[in-house]
């Protein structure tokens, strides 16, 4: 997650950039509201590309694991918008939502159980 969250930065940051100069100051008001919602339909394309292309951000390649919808293929635009959200709400609870996979039974997050979504290890290559 270190990882991946290092990738993202520098994808909001450079998504920024062209968002301040047209929009201007975004610190208040409704434009601070409108960068927010900006930066989220950023993130939710980048990992949604990422998901249904291959099952893998490149966080996930370095660490080969893939995300695999329920049955056991790529996953629907619906399916990564319901598990980016979940995964967020299950963030701003904490992170109650990756604390689960301490207490899984297949040490999956919350929102992949919800979603029906698993993460599975790729095997090396041969």
């Amino acid at each position: 997650m270190v990882y991946e969250s290092l990738l993202v930065l520098a994808v909001l940051f450079i998504a920024s950039l062209p968002f301040l100069y047209v929009v201007g100051d975004a610190r208040t008001g409704g434009r601070h509201l409108a960068f927010q919602i900006y930066l989220a339909a950023v993130l939710f394309a980048y990992f949604a590309t990422f998901w249904r292309r291959s099952g893998q951000t490149l966080a996930m390649k370095t660490w080969r694991i893939r995300l695999d919808g329920p049955g056991g293929g790529r996953i629907t635009l619906k399916l990564a918008l319901l598990r980016y959200l979940f995964a967020w709400a299950g963030l701003l609870l904490g992170g109650a939502g990756f604390w689960w996979a301490l207490v899984d039974r297949d040490r999956q997050f919350l929102h992949d159980r919800l979603v029906g979504t698993r993460l599975v290890r790729v095997p090396r290559p041969a």
